[in-house]
């Protein structure tokens, strides 16, 4: 076969990026090389890589307000005709990083983006060699991998060296960086160094278990204090002494407030902890930071007596906080002093609950709370009067721990608070305790947007007060292994008789058999504005999907996503036109068993 002849246009553009690509060290790009017409400068900017793309805009004069337009940021950076240098950054960001790219319908700067995904590539490649005992020298001047090197387009530099230094990147590329990840091994003095060109606007950090670590993260914190908004701790250990001159250090210079917004430490621990007052710096950090909207404080051992300290600091704190995350610690009676006090109102020794009036989710999942937390929680629930999310699943509250709850709700609700989202995951419920939270629910003149019962014992009794509740406009349920079973689903189908205001809901993990499907077949005549449902692992026969393809045909088209692997099918090729048909923006509707999976049927038995 002869070989295709490349056009006159193709040759040129060739000739034009050699040009480019060359002058993508320390020479300039040709003035005429920007005067060439629009669709080859455009077709141009699709055959760079990133280096000379970068060099090529960087280096682009603004001298005609017909071929540029205005600049995009604050830094005036400008954008090539028709915003074509924007398209072909995304191009290239999709090309190397296609699990990380999401389409977006706002305006994004893919420079900035492409950039800052590729210094944090090299910051974690120098990482992994940093945290070996071997390593004893500068950060800076690690190599950064051929790899990395290629990705960009710095194959053939000869001439400049310093291009496999990962300070070279800094010092390119960190002006990019707002939002970043850093080892311990970079909280040194040489990082400040490194990274003087950024404005980090969110930095997380793993494994701060020293004073050297402190020391050096302190130092960046403050070269960064007038932009940070959000800082985040993973598996560190922090004693007293650490959090305090973490949190000074986050004051802006000459002032004793900070900008934090978001404030996380998860998955750590805090060591040495007074049984009596937090770390200083700590509630000096809580009480003068105006703009802290987000405290997380996940998976980190926390006690009682933490959790009471930080909830009566909170009570006067001068912050809009608008988000309270003690997941997954052990709390456990951290409200018990408000046990007993008439009319279930805090102590007025704690202060008004100037920053818990702000609050809107209140996460408290995984605490081994019972009974007793419950009502506690009820008393400090008065101070929380614009909560809309409450998260209290994977505590063993059981029926008493919900029948104290539901006046809270039912007054909430009553009183058009914004509560809208309820979390009851696992919490030992059994039929009867759900059964009166579903008909409390169904009774009310505005219900909940959200409900989850997953994972608690319900049976398939609970199908009566769950069929009466999907009658009220719920948009958003999860009973994913409550036992509905083959009966449930069954009454569940014959009970549904009016329009629902569902949007997305999971069954999952219930044995419902080809019930199932009949009930899906149902349900999807019934909501028009569905758009998720899940309903893996629940032993459907293969003679289902013929049924759930009807319906889908038959559907009003807004379905988005159904779920339905762990059903054990073997799946046959004859099947694959009947499921092909069913796309929503190009991405399948039905997510089928892979048969690839190993063949054991999903055991929801404890």
């Amino acid at each position: 076969m002869a070989r295709k002849v490349p056009s006159l246009i193709s040759l040129v553009i060739e000739t034009i990026k050699r040009e480019v690509v060359h002058a993508a060290g320390d020479d300039d790009v040709r003035p005429d090389i920007y005067d060439i017409p629009s669709h080859l400068f455009n077709r141009l900017l699709t055959k760079l890589p990133p280096l000379a793309l970068h060099k090529l805009e960087t280096d682009m004069p603004f001298k005609d307000c017909n071929d540029y337009e205005a600049p995009l940021n604050d830094d005036g950076r400008k954008r090539g005709r028709n915003g074509n240098f924007d398209s072909a950054w995304k191009a290239l960001f999709k090309l190397r990083w296609p699990d990380r790219f999401y389409p977006s319908e706002t305006q994004l700067d893919w420079r900035r983006i492409y950039w800052q995904t590729h210094l944090q590539n090299c910051l974690d490649e120098a990482a992994e060699l940093a945290l070996l005992p071997s390593f004893d020298g500068c950060i800076g001047e690690m190599n950064v991998s051929d790899g990395i090197l290629k990705c960009i387009g710095c194959e053939g530099h000869v001439n400049h060296p310093n291009y496999s230094k990962l300070s070279y990147h800094c010092q390119q590329f960190g002006h990019y960086a707002s939002c970043l990840r850093l080892q311990n091994v970079f909280c040194v003095a040489e990082t400040c160094v490194l990274l003087r060109k950024s404005n980090l606007q969110s930095l997380i950090v793993r494994w701060i278990m020293s004073e050297k670590h402190v020391d050096g993260l302190c130092k960046l914190l403050i070269q960064n204090s007038e932009t940070l908004t959000s800082l985040e701790f993973i598996y560190c250990k922090l004693s007293p002494t650490f959090v305090s001159a973490i949190c000074g250090s986050l004051n802006v210079v000459n002032t004793h407030t900070h900008g934090i917004q978001h404030f996380s430490i998860n998955t750590s621990s805090f060591l040495e902890i007074n049984p009596v007052s937090l770390p200083p710096g700590f509630v000096s950090f809580l009480s003068s930071g105006r703009s802290l909207c987000s405290l997380k404080l996940h998976d980190n051992h926390l006690d009682r007596n933490f959790a009471w300290m930080l909830f009566s600091v909170l009570l006067d704190a001068s912050c809009s906080l608008s988000i309270l995350d003690l997941s997954d610690n052990n709390i456990a009676g951290w409200l018990c002093n408000l046990n007993g006090k008439s009319k279930c109102k805090v102590p007025l020794s704690l202060g008004i609950g100037k920053s818990l009036q702000s609050l809107r989710v209140l996460n408290i999942r995984g605490n081994d709370l019972h009974k007793g937390d419950v009502e506690s929680l009820r008393c400090a629930l008065v101070s929380m009067p614009n909560l809309e999310i409450l998260d209290i699943s994977d505590n063993p509250i059981e029926d008493d721990g919900i029948r104290c709850l539901i006046p809270y709700i039912i007054e909430a609700l009553d009183r058009c608070s914004p509560l809208v989202e309820l979390y009851l995951e696992n919490c030992e419920l059994s039929c009867s305790g759900a059964t009166e939270l579903l008909d409390s629910l169904s009774n009310l003149k505005r219900p909940l947007n959200s409900l989850s019962l997953a994972d608690n014992g319900l049976g398939s009794e609970v199908a009566g007060p769950l069929q009466k509740f999907l009658g009220t406009a719920i948009k958003t349920l999860n009973v994913g292994g409550v036992g509905l079973g083959s009966l449930g689903f069954q009454e569940l189908e014959k009970g549904l008789m009016t329009e629902l205001k569902l949007v997305d809901i999971n069954i999952s993990k219930n044995r419902g058999g080809f019930e199932t499907a009949r009930f899906l077949a149902k349900l999807m005549s019934l909501a028009p504005n569905i758009i998720t449902i899940n309903t893996a692992y629940n032993i459907m026969p293969l003679e289902s999907l013929t049924v759930i393809c009807s319906a889908l045909k038959l559907s009003k088209g807004s379905l988005e996503r159904l779920d339905l692997t762990g059903n054990n099918w073997d799946y046959q090729p004859n099947h694959a036109s009947m499921v092909a048909e069913f796309h929503h923006n190009g991405r399948p509707i039905l997510i089928l068993p892979s048969y690839l999976a190993v063949d054991v049927p999903y055991d929801d038995d404890p």
